[in-house]
């Protein structure tokens, strides 16, 4: 079927999982992305709400509909009323994030006829039941879909869920504020370091299986480091303990949730993202910390993690769940004040250079203009070019 431009605003719908305050990295991505591209399309969010009434409200002047949950299926919530409000968008493009079970049966049932725009997070890793059950879904949705959004190129060549749909994938990173993560409250980073000392390393995640904290707990103890995680989940106390079992109870504090969690990052001497499975697909937080000069220890995941932090640039990257060589990684910048500085240069530089809210949002609508036939797509930078 011929593209027909269109000469108005696109009208774009992002569909969701859940949608700030509700917290999460998907999540938080959205709101920015639909932030930074509102003041050049119609933008609005349907998502799930975590109770079983629906919500309809605005951030800023986006719409956000937040439609009731009757229940959760291995993390995924019901929502039957999605079908429906989706059938009645006039959307132009319906841009679907996922891995979202809901959303993408949701889509297909409505039978919605615009242009679809997948952002594609990650695969589904440990949940191998769910998986099998939405794999056929995702593969209909991927046949039906017009562009397919990666956040890095390493995701397109080891996703064999992606394998399928190659021609249509396009690299579009996560994209942050570097601005926001400039401003600095010197005295509260004093503070931190008045109690936790000059030698730190900063974890921050979820306390869960993937993100490999227990080989960052040992890496500590072969140092003369504190370390600093913030973060709750289900592997807190279980942390805790092996803290004391490798002797450094007292040199590694679970912070839990902090309100501003930025001057822990221009705090710390060295930031850490030792994930051990590809389910850290992307690892913004490393943004995060690039963006106030701290230097990242990250692991050789077959996913976007070594992309975003380059080792030798922005820092070093080790085979995962290998404690002994974080140790290593992590002295060797302790240590060395030059290399510290070149890594902190080549941080905020590659944040500049690739990373910028302002970059995820002009090559995504690019994509959009190129999706509704106005003009073609054009990425920049040969690290990002379209696949």
């Amino acid at each position: 079927m011929k593209q027909v431009a269109i000469n108005r605003r696109p009208r774009v719908l992002h569909i969701g999982k859940f949608y700030p305050p509700y917290k999460g990295g998907m999540e938080t991505h959205i709101q920015d992305l639909c932030h930074s591209i509102s003041p050049f399309a119609d933008v609005s969010v349907l998502v799930s709400n975590n109770a079983k009434h629906t919500i309809h409200e605005f951030d800023r002047e986006i719409p956000v509909h937040r439609i009731g949950s009757w229940a959760n299926l291995a993390s995924a919530p019901i929502s039957p009323g999605m079908v429906r409000a989706i059938r009645r968008t006039p959307a132009d493009i319906v841009h679907l994030h996922c891995p979202n079970p809901t959303a993408v049966l949701s889509f297909l049932a409505s039978g919605h006829r615009g242009k679809v725009v997948i952002t594609y997070q990650s695969d589904i890793i440990r949940q191998k039941v769910l998986r099998y059950a939405y794999e056929p879904l995702f593969n209909r949705l991927a046949a039906r879909a017009d562009a397919i959004v990666c956040l890095s190129p390493n995701y397109i060549e080891t996703s064999s869920m992606l394998s399928k749909f190659r021609e249509k994938c396009h690299v579009i990173p996560h994209g942050i504020d570097p601005q926001r993560f400039a401003n600095v409250d010197h005295q509260k980073i004093k503070e931190i370091r008045q109690r936790y000392g000059d030698r730190i390393v900063l974890g921050v995640g979820r306390l869960v299986y993937y993100k490999g904290f227990e080989y960052l707990i040992r890496a500590i103890a072969g140092t003369h480091a504190t370390l600093l995680i913030i973060g709750t989940g289900p592997l807190h106390d279980q942390l805790q303990e092996l803290a004391r079992d490798c002797g450094v109870a007292d040199r590694v504090h679970l912070l839990g949730e902090v309100d501003d969690v930025i001057p822990y990052y221009h705090a710390a001497r060295v930031f850490s993202l030792p994930s051990v499975a590809r389910s850290e697909a992307f690892g913004i937080v490393q943004l995060e910390a690039m963006a106030c000069g701290t230097p990242v220890v990250n692991t050789r995941l077959e996913s976007g993690v070594p992309f975003v932090s380059l080792d030798g640039v922005s820092g070093r990257t080790i085979p995962p769940a290998d404690a002994a060589a974080l140790q290593r990684a992590i002295t060797s910048i302790l240590d060395n004040v030059h290399l510290h500085a070149r890594f902190s240069d080549g941080g905020r530089e590659r944040v500049r250079q690739l990373f910028t809210v302002d970059s995820m949002s002009k090559k995504t609508l690019q994509l959009y203009e190129k999706v509704l036939g106005n003009v073609p797509v054009a990425i920049e930078n040969p690290e990002l070019a379209t696949v």
